[in-house]
């Protein structure tokens, strides 16, 4: 069950990613993007540890969001060392934009199925919430107990 699960689950996200990239935002850009929007402002490790990549990785995602605009980086004021990030009127334009899209394209998708099939999916969509939650809580520490 759970690798037919990931499957699907990977199909829809390059599905939805691939509507990022008329903002030319690789799915990497985009989901960090998103992340700051909804979280930041986010220490470098807080995003790396969230998306699950490595520090250079990170480093260079957050360099291209910083040159387009997307986002501002300034020190952290808990660690002089380290950064923060957080996004722009510019970012937030954009992430709309991209959310926008994937919500058309999502809907658009979801209105070709049957009606039991759409029912399927609203009936799922709890279980599937609580399932990301546990995910977001294990990727960063955070596991309730």
């Amino acid at each position: 069950m759970s690798a037919r699960l990931r499957g699907v689950v990977m199909r829809l996200s390059r599905q939805l990613n691939a509507s990022a990239t008329h903002e030319g935002l690789t799915p990497s850009q985009a989901s960090a993007l998103g992340l700051i929007n909804g979280r930041g402002p986010l220490s470098l490790s807080e995003l790396a540890a969230i998306e699950g990549l490595n520090p250079t990785m990170v480093s260079r995602i957050v360099g291209r969001l910083d040159e387009l605009g997307l986002i501002s980086r300034r020190q952290n004021p808990q660690d002089l060392r380290s950064a923060v990030v957080e996004i722009t009127d510019q970012g937030r334009q954009t992430h709309d934009r991209v959310r926008g899209e994937r919500a058309k394209v999502l809907s658009d998708c979801l209105e070709e199925l049957s009606a039991a099939e759409q029912q399927a999916v609203v009936t799922a969509l709890p279980a599937l919430e609580a399932l990301a939650e546990q995910l977001i809580n294990s990727s960063t520490g955070q596991r309730d107990k």
